[in-house]
C-alpha cells in the first residue's frame, strides 16, 4: 500500500498573522470593489447621479468615478478588484489551511500585486493632486492594497522566495521579526491620512 505524503506546512511556518491580514483586507477590498462597480453602472446610466458617498465636492465618489482615471482600461477600475481580490482570498485561506505554494507561484503573485499596489497609489495621487476629490471607497482600496502588499512581501522575504544570500536573509528576517515592515506600513498610511486631513478636512 502506498504511503500518503503530508505536504502541508507546519503551523509555526504558516505566517498566520500575515495571511489573516491578507484575508481580512482582501474581503474588505472585494466589498469596496463591489460597491464601486455598482456605482460605476449607475454613473454609466446617468453621469449626474448622486451616490451615497457624495458627501461634498471634495469627498465624492461620483466626481472621481466619471474621470478617465477611474476607467483607465476602458471599463471601471473596480472590475479589476472583483477579478483579483477573490484570488488573494483563496490564496490566504489555502495558506492558513497549511498549503505551501511553490516559489514560482508566490513570485508571480508578488509581481502582480506589486503592480496592483503601484496602480492603487497612482490612483490616489491622481485623485489627490489632479482630480481634486477623494472617493471613500477608493481610499479603502488603497489601504487594503497596501496592507496586502506588505503582508505578501513579508511572507516572500521570510520564506526567502527572492533568493537572498544567507547573511542577507538572516538580517532581513531579524528586521521582520522586530515588525519593522509593520511600522513602515503604519507610518505610510498615517502619512496618507495626514495628507487627506490637511487638504480636504
Amino acid at each position: 500500500m502506498s504511503e500518503v505524503v503530508d505536504v502541508s506546512v507546519p503551523r509555526q511556518s504558516r505566517h498566520v498573522g500575515a495571511y489573516i491580514e491578507m484575508l481580512v483586507s482582501s474581503i474588505l477590498g472585494l466589498y469596496a470593489s463591489f460597491v464601486l462597480s455598482v456605482d460605476a453602472i449607475a454613473l454609466a446610466k446617468d453621469p449626474n447621479a448622486v451616490l451615497a458617498c457624495d458627501i461634498n465636492p471634495l469627498i465624492s465618489c461620483g466626481k472621481v468615478g466619471i474621470t478617465w482615471q477611474a476607467n483607465l482600461f476602458g471599463w471601471p477600475n473596480s472590475f479589476l478588484g472583483l477579478m483579483t481580490e477573490p484570488i488573494v482570498i483563496t490564496l490566504a485561506i489555502a495558506a492558513l489551511g497549511g498549503v505551501r505554494f511553490p516559489r514560482w507561484f508566490m513570485l508571480v503573485a508578488q509581481a502582480f500585486y506589486t503592480l496592483g499596489f503601484i496602480f492603487a497609489l497612482w490612483l490616489f495621487f491622481e485623485a489627490y493632486f489632479v482630480i481634486g476629490a477623494l472617493c471613500p471607497w477608493c481610499l479603502l482600496v488603497t489601504a487594503t492594497t497596501t496592507l496586502v502588499f506588505v503582508s505578501m512581501t513579508r511572507v516572500n522575504l521570510l520564506d526567502n522566495n527572492f533568493g537572498l544570500k544567507s547573511a542577507a536573509h538572516a538580517r532581513v528576517s531579524r528586521w521582520l521579526n522586530m515588525w519593522f515592515d509593520t511600522y513602515i506600513a503604519v507610518l505610510f498610511l498615517t502619512a496618507i491620512v495626514v495628507m487627506i486631513i490637511v487638504k480636504y478636512l
